[in-house]
């Protein structure tokens, strides 16, 4: 197991445990206060002094250089921040085990050039300060090579000025933002389809399949609802149309009652959710209570499997479109064998977690870091690496859906699925 789960709240015991107040050095003080207070501003002021970082004042650079990052004779350090833990929790395991599933399998047929892959996992509970802290320490403390299946909109927004200071690396986000597409940003490394595509697919199933014209936004109040609402926007655009209403709530709550009320008010015919499973699901229960049953459509960050699971008969039709397809067979389908390939080596490394999109997603990003690290040869550096990703092009990922990434193309898949909830289970529709 080469799991490493810390919980990113950056305490740090002193030697004399028996005594808090005199045990803790300045230092240490700094650390706790970082995690609950400072601003991103305050956070990069004291690395620049080497307060937070320790770093040597005689080196030019406040990260490490290339030859010290995370590369040793038998192992490769990988890095990730995402939420274990809390109201996002579902996802962050989920992610994490498929991505397990195949690091695993290959460390243990022999490793990426006789190398094992070490993933460092810390918990952020979605939370933007956490996961800037816990990316600091991957970077400064851990010397990871590269970042890793980081999980959010708002919590990998935030740290786009690491990554870019430290030219890290990072592979396999599960956020669809376009933020983390545009402008391109080569350490930026997208695998899965971006959201507007995903609700353009959505928006085109609603008018030209089902013929409405009233379509409802319903969204999270940060980065990753805004930009869930904008391709919304913009698909409904080249329709002529726009939301005929718009529903908020914020990160962390289930306080979705002013939202629905405002979208019930316009009668809309289908409704995109732009949020978590547990404010989702409130959502449409409460809708539902109402007697208010447009057609629901969640983006595929929901959670879908805990998102039929918390809605049980009442989800009966709600859409949500997925980047990757089902994780399990329907009636009379073939399984794809890179989706049996998902669920063989999860039934071995995690045999109490259930195949699920997420998990999938995050074994096919553990498959392109794989892949990436493999073409990069022996004397990796994290120019070779991205050099390596560039260079994956018609990747056969066993999932009828071929992955290419290019220069200046840093997102390796489009396609969009549209799957329905239907007996609790999601259903390939489209």
């Amino acid at each position: 197991m080469v799991w490493m789960q810390k919980n990113g709240k950056g305490k740090i015991r002193g030697k004399d445990t028996d005594d808090k107040n005199r045990g803790e050095c300045v230092i240490q003080r700094i650390h706790t206060w970082v995690t609950k207070k400072i601003s991103i501003g305050l956070l990069w002021t004291l690395m620049l002094l080497g307060v937070l970082s320790g770093c040597d004042k005689q080196e030019n650079s406040l990260f490490p250089q290339e030859n010290r990052t995370g590369i040793t004779e038998d192992e490769i350090r990988i890095g990730s921040s995402l939420a274990l833990g809390g109201h996002a929790g579902y996802l962050g395991s989920q992610m994490l085990h498929g991505a397990l599933a195949y690091i695993n399998h290959i460390n243990e047929t022999g490793g990426i050039h006789g190398r094992k892959i070490n993933l460092i996992a810390r918990d952020d509970g979605y939370d933007p300060t956490r996961c800037l802290y816990n990316t600091q320490q991957l970077i400064l403390e851990e010397q990871v090579f590269s970042l890793f299946c980081y999980v959010g909109t708002p919590t990998t927004v935030r740290i786009i000025p690491l990554v870019n200071e430290a030219k890290i690396p990072l592979v396999g986000m599960f956020t669809g933002a376009n933020r983390l597409r545009e402008p391109v940003n080569r350490y930026l490394i997208n695998i899965r389809a971006s959201y507007y595509q995903e609700t353009k697919a959505a928006v085109d199933y609603f008018v030209k399949e089902m013929k409405f014209d009233k379509v409802a936004v319903f969204y999270q109040y940060d980065e990753y609802g805004f930009d869930g609402l904008r391709g919304t926007e913009i698909a409904l655009k080249s329709f002529g149309l726009i939301p005929v209403a718009k529903g908020s709530y914020v990160r962390g709550t289930l306080d979705v009652e002013a939202g629905l009320e405002k979208i019930m008010a316009s009668r809309a015919q289908a409704v995109v959710m732009i949020g978590t499973y547990d404010s989702c699901a409130r959502f449409i229960q409460l809708a539902r209570d109402q007697n208010f049953s447009p057609l629901f459509h969640n983006v595929s960050f929901v959670g879908p499997e805990e998102l039929a699971r918390r809605l049980g008969p009442i989800g009966e039709g709600v859409l949500v479109t997925q980047v990757v397809p089902p994780p399990n067979a329907g009636e009379n389908e073939r399984a794809l064998p890179g989706v049996t390939e998902y669920s063989d080596l999860l039934k071995q490394y995690y045999p109490q977690s259930r195949p699920s999109f997420v998990g999938l997603e995050g074994y096919i990003n553990a498959k392109i870091l794989a892949e990436g690290l493999k073409r990069a040869g022996r004397e990796i550096t994290r120019e070779k690496f991205i050099q390596a990703i560039e260079s994956i092009n018609d990747f056969d990922l066993g999932i009828s859906n071929p992955l290419y990434f290019g220069k200046n193309d840093y997102q390796g898949l489009d396609q969009v699925y549209i799957t329905k909830i239907r007996q609790g289970q999601l259903v390939l529709i489209k």
